[in-house]
Formats: C-alpha cells, structure tokens, sequence
C-alpha cells in the first residue's frame, strides 16, 4: 500500500497505521473462543482507538464473541463501543 495512503488515514482519525497492522499481525491464527485472547484484542484496540471500554462493555463484547460467536474485528469492536 502507498504509504501516503497510511498517512491521509492518520491525519483523518488520529490512529496510527503502523500499531494497526502489528495488530492485524498478531491476530493472525489467534483463538477467538479464547476468552484471555479476545479480553487481550479489546484493550489493545481500545489503545489504538484511545476509547476506554469500562469493564461492563468489555464483558459484553467478550460474551459476543466467544459465547455467541461474533466475529472479531475492529468494526464489530467499534460499533460495540460507540453505542455506550
């Protein structure tokens, strides 16, 4: 990707690209019925995101994914936490 595209998305939400693609990384084959893993994802989205997720909200989106079998990603995290 064009690393002037990284940076307009930057500018435009304040996240930094470089700590979004080490996560994407480290997801990879990670175990989503883990509920350890997924508590982990949330806190370091959460970071990235610089949006506190109170331990209630994190329960809910822990019991989403692990227990009802949502799928996890940064959508589904961020939809979660913009409606509290």
């Amino acid at each position: 990707m064009d690393n002037n595209f990284f940076k307009n998305i930057e500018g435009k939400t304040g996240v930094n690209m470089k700590d979004v693609l080490e996560l994407a990384n480290s997801l990879q084959g990670a175990n989503f019925k883990d509920e350890s893993t997924v508590r982990n994802v949330i806190k370091r989205v959460s970071k990235i995101a610089n949006k506190p997720v109170d331990k209630e909200m994190e329960d809910k989106i822990v019991h989403s994914i692990v227990a009802e079998g949502n799928k996890l990603d940064f959508g589904t995290i961020s939809n979660m936490i913009n409606k509290k």
